[in-house]
């Protein structure tokens, strides 16, 4: 695979739809969880709201369309937060956004810290050694190894945003 790719061929316009697809997917998955954006938790991504981010993200893979590594990690990565806010889209219709952030903030109260944050960086460890395995093993196949750093981005992406969230609702409670 080549660096970069001519813009308008044939193999652009397949990365094209590849991350018109992710991206559209991580769009779709944010909508039904979160319709206001209340409980995004990339702010840049709430300031932007839905009209300039989808601005943006369609900027971003016509650009990034050129480049098949950045394509492909971007495309796992987005997948990857899709699957994710699909798993509980559900809840935080069904209850409302405000409703699900209340109720979560109040589940963190009743949690011992030390064990959430131990689950949290577990998770995310566990999920990058397999991103990290896959660029390991198979760093000579450029597809295997842009899958591999996309799901490390996915972790990263999990546990910064989540940190973040937690550091914000922990802020609001008084640093309880």
């Amino acid at each position: 695979m080549e660096d970069l790719v001519p813009v308008g061929g044939r193999r652009y316009c397949f990365f094209l739809m590849l991350l018109l697809a992710s991206r559209g997917a991580d769009f779709l998955s944010t909508w039904i969880a979160t319709p206001n954006l209340v409980l995004e938790g990339n702010p840049l991504a709430r300031r932007l709201g839905w009209k300039w981010g989808a601005v943006i993200n369609l900027l971003l893979c016509a650009a990034l369309a050129a480049w098949p590594l950045a394509a492909i990690m971007i495309g796992t990565t987005s997948v990857l937060v899709a699957a994710r806010n699909f798993q509980a889209a559900w809840l935080m219709r069904s209850l409302g956004e405000e409703n699900y952030r209340d109720w979560y903030v109040q589940q963190l109260r009743h949690t011992n810290l030390p064990v959430y944050l131990f689950c949290l960086l577990s998770q995310s460890l566990l999920t990058s050694s397999v991103g990290g395995a896959l660029t390991f093993f198979y760093s000579d196949s450029l597809v295997a190894f842009a899958v591999g750093f996309g799901i490390i981005g996915y972790a990263i992406a999990v546990l910064f945003y989540t940190l973040l969230a937690l550091w914000r609702i922990r802020r609001g409670m008084g640093g309880q």
